[in-house]
């Protein structure tokens, strides 16, 4: 994991996984690059290790579904810990927060709101999924 981390805190990427000894690195915002590993290299993230900038309950839930084996977080919100003891999932963090806040302000992050009603990492994954829809139906009709 050592090395994990020391490529997430020198490379400026959001997320670092070790997948069959391959690492690879993602650069988007929020549970962008998650989605899209689920969506188009799902093996790439059942049973690896993972080292990753913010991790909530979003981020959690979604690893969950992929099948993380072990996660680092610079920074993890007590709202991920319920969902990653649930999955198993072995986890160190750089610093414990009770809610992720969004950078320039104090207020909750908005995957956190919208996922908070979820008690499951199925519920969370769906929550998300009908959120970046309803995005992309609002897109469309601009």
């Amino acid at each position: 994991m050592d090395r994990l981390i020391e490529i997430l805190t020198t490379t400026g990427c959001s997320l670092v996984v070790e997948s069959h000894g391959e690492v690879s690195t993602y650069n988007k915002k929020g549970v962008r690059d998650l989605i899209w590993l689920l969506d188009n290299e799902p093996q790439r993230l059942i049973g690896t290790r993972v080292a990753d900038k913010v991790v909530g309950k979003a981020s959690a839930g979604l690893m969950a579904r992929a099948g993380v084996r072990e996660l680092y977080a610079q920074v993890l919100s007590r709202l991920a810990q319920p969902i990653l003891d649930d999955a198993k999932i072995a986890y160190t963090y750089g610093t414990l927060v009770d809610r992720i806040v969004i950078p320039d302000g104090d207020t909750r992050c908005p995957l956190e709101k919208i996922v908070a009603p979820a008690s499951t990492p199925a519920q969370v994954e769906s929550l998300l999924r009908e959120h970046f829809a309803d995005m992309q139906r609002q897109r469309e009709n601009t």
